[in-house]
């Protein structure tokens, strides 16, 4: 079996770890589950418990994200592309896990965990970001990204400072901070981090325009 194989076969295993899981309690469940929560975490939303096999596929979607990536980008990130694959493709299915454990159990009492997850998410992407190459499918892909390697790149090299940072205070924060103030704290970081980036690109976009 080749390295290559093995290394897919792995990733396939973590993505289906969540759909597994629900499989084994899905029979305990009762017909109507909690799906969705208020920024205090409390829950708001009841609904069927067919919808939560959506939750148990979200890191095999994250997987196949990565399969439908050209390969040509694949191989312009080097060895980093499995990692970060790997990387996300596990969160993915621990958050996935917990948030079936969290339903089955009805201990939703506290988003901070969610947070902190989404936080490693940020700083995961924030640390590989450089290394991803212009393409359809991962990164900031805006329209003067997609159209220009050199603001693809720089665009990523200041996204990934962002994420990283931003992603450390919200796990930080997840540990330190109440749930009530923490949720806030996370969607202004968020929002920070997600469109200072668009901005940047399009800034960037001008000053290549006006070169060429």
């Amino acid at each position: 079996m080749s390295s290559i194989l093995r290394k897919e076969l792995h990733q396939i295993g973590i993505a289906l770890t969540p759909v597994i899981y629900l499989g084994t309690i899905y029979n305990s469940l009762p017909p109507k589950v909690p799906i969705h929560l208020n920024l205090q975490g409390e829950i708001d939303r009841f609904g069927n418990k067919a919808e939560l096999i959506l939750i148990a596929l979200m890191s095999l979607l994250v997987y196949l994200i990565f399969i439908i990536v050209p390969k040509k980008k694949i191989e312009a990130m080097g060895k980093k592309y499995q990692k970060l694959k790997t990387l996300l493709i596990l969160l993915m299915s621990l958050l996935a896990i917990y948030i079936l454990h969290s339903i089955k159990n009805q201990t939703f009492s506290n988003p901070n965990f969610l947070i902190l997850v989404i936080g490693m998410l940020y700083i995961i992407f924030g640390n590989y970001s450089k290394t991803i190459k212009t393409n359809y499918f991962i990164g900031i892909r805006t329209p003067w990204t997609l159209k220009n390697e050199t603001v693809w790149k720089n665009t990523h090299v200041l996204a990934g400072k962002l994420w990283f940072v931003g992603g450390i205070i919200i796990v930080i924060s997840s540990l330190v901070v109440s749930k009530a103030y923490n949720t806030y704290l996370f969607l202004v970081i968020t929002a920070i981090i997600a469109l200072i980036p668009v901005l940047y690109s399009y800034i960037q976009f001008k000053k290549v325009s006006k070169v060429i």
